[in-house]
């Protein structure tokens, strides 16, 4: 990459652009994925068809990042495979792709929209602990802790409030959108530590790829089946597998040429468009623009930011 392109992504509104582009892709994640089980007519209680819808999106989008990268700057010799890969791979299908989206598809089918958006934001605060705590690759300081805490209550707050939101927690809901969370902060230190060796849009691609074909066949051992009877179904699960692919590849690209602060910071807005495309999308303006909602959404969104505000606290 040359200087002037290199200029080019690391100028603040190429960055505020591209960043909100991300944000915005996986924040349709939730809404659409329900509206395809919709088009399907995939049951909220068949979970082997809904791993077989999730192992297809990965698989192409992990074909699509491997596309992605032979064609970026790096070409054919950065998404090359070879032998040391393959740890990093199998770990990182085993957590980012299988154990974190066989839990989160499941869990779209028995909660609404918008809080599922919500509570997967969770994934930003058990990412810090992980990192703090289990990984010690940084210090837990003040505001990574105000801003844990914050986030949680805002989870908390959404669960508890039955006027909006049903008040129950349940294990195939809640519990599994909890669990594909934390398998989300897991493998975001395992990229963390990968990527030092390896290229990360490599590793991505490869173990999206692997994940999404366990996942597949997985499904359809257990029973799964998909039956398109028209083009909205294969355009939904196209869009979704562009979602990972696009999204990652442009903040992969961020990551690379700028401070991790100055794009993490952007993360806040994706439950922010996520709640607001489940209002639309799946008929939820009633769960949004309650007040237990918004105030939910406002601390999450508080604690995000001020877990990646710079500064020399929270270095």
């Amino acid at each position: 990459m040359n200087n002037q392109e290199h200029n080019k992504l690391t100028n603040n509104a190429m960055v505020t652009a591209l960043a909100l582009v991300s944000c915005f892709l996986w924040g349709t994640a939730v809404p659409v994925i329900k509206f395809g089980y919709g088009i399907l007519c995939i049951d909220v209680a068949d979970s082997a068809s809904q791993i077989l819808f999730a192992g297809i999106r990965f698989t192409v989008a992990g074909l699509l990042v491997l596309l992605f990268g032979r064609l970026s700057a790096d070409g054919r010799n950065g998404i090359k495979f070879d032998s040391t890969m393959v740890k990093p791979v199998i770990v990182l299908s085993i957590f980012q792709t299988i154990g974190q989206y066989v839990f989160f598809y499941i869990a779209a089918a028995h909660v609404s929209g918008v809080k599922g958006t919500i509570i997967t934001g969770m994934g930003s605060f058990f990412t810090i602990l992980v990192a703090c705590l289990a990984f010690r690759q940084e210090r837990l300081t003040f505001n990574k802790t105000l801003g844990c805490i914050l986030g949680m209550s805002g989870v908390i707050l959404i669960n508890i409030l039955g006027n909006e939101v049903d008040l129950g927690f349940h294990l195939l809901g809640e519990g599994f959108y909890t669990i594909a969370a934390l398998s989300c902060a897991l493998s975001a230190v395992f990229i963390s530590i990968f990527s030092k060796k390896h290229n990360p849009v490599a590793l991505s691609g490869y173990q999206f790829t692997l994940g999404g074909i366990v996942m597949a066949i997985g499904g359809l051992a257990f029973g799964g089946r998909i039956t398109f009877t028209g083009l909205a179904g294969p355009l939904i699960l196209l869009y979704l597998a562009m979602v990972s692919a696009v999204a990652y590849t442009l903040w992969s690209v961020l990551l690379k040429y700028n401070p991790v602060s100055k794009v993490a910071i952007f993360g806040f807005t994706t439950p922010i468009f996520g709640s607001i495309l489940s209002a639309f999308i799946l008929n939820e303006a009633d769960h949004l623009y309650g007040f237990g909602t918004l105030l939910s959404l406002a601390l999450v969104c508080i604690g995000i930011m001020i877990v990646n505000r710079p500064g020399k606290n929270n270095q």
